[in-house]
């Protein structure tokens, strides 16, 4: 899921000697995405996934950063097991089978995320891989401090385009997504 988010907050000025692409990793103790689908249209059912992993590459010669991010749905937290039961569910995210969510962002000015503004990528679910923007929220984030705050982006996605069909007439087809992402101070990538 679109989480290309916290490239602001490691964005500090890379010594002459040093290679202009730096990867940083995203702290997963700390990031987390959610996401909220509503029965009747009327009533949100909220989830919010335990686990992000993934790294964040800039590149300082272009001026770029890019992210590549994996979700763990078996990390899924909603306030009944009931409805966490059913989420991983082949009727939902079929975690069985797809344990993993992506999303690999393209290219993107590092601008953008100082000032806001939408990324795009490729998200997979479910084994399904469709494009998809999210909006970054302006940061504020000084970068002293880059590790200390969340760079937040918020999106929309289909469900029927990843294959969730079911209860159509009761479960809206839209689903918010909402990422708050950190990073690891001084760490490199592993992946």
């Amino acid at each position: 899921m679109g989480l290309a988010l916290c490239v602001t907050c490691v964005l500090r000025a890379a010594p002459a000697d040093q290679s202009s692409r730096d990867v940083q990793t995203l702290d997963p103790a700390r990031s987390l995405a959610e996401f909220e689908v509503r029965v009747m249209w009327l009533i949100p059912v909220h989830g919010r996934f335990g686990t992000l992993q993934g790294a964040i590459s800039i590149d300082r010669f272009h001026g770029s950063a890019s992210v590549d991010a994996r979700i763990d749905v078996n990390a899924v937290h909603m306030r009944s097991a009931s409805n966490e039961a059913w989420v991983k569910s082949a009727e939902f995210f079929d975690a069985t089978h797809y344990p993993q969510i992506q999303f690999a962002s393209d290219p993107f000015p590092l601008t953008r995320l100082k000032s806001g503004g939408r990324i795009a990528g490729a998200l997979t679910i479910r084994g399904a891989t469709r494009r998809a923007r999210f909006e970054l929220t302006a940061s504020e984030c000084p970068e002293a401090v880059a590790h200390a705050c969340p760079v937040e982006a918020t999106g929309t996605i289909r469900r029927s385009d990843f294959g969730m069909r079911s209860r159509r007439g009761a479960l809206s087809d839209k689903v918010q997504l909402g990422f708050s992402v950190y990073v690891l101070p001084g760490a490199e990538a592993t992946q």
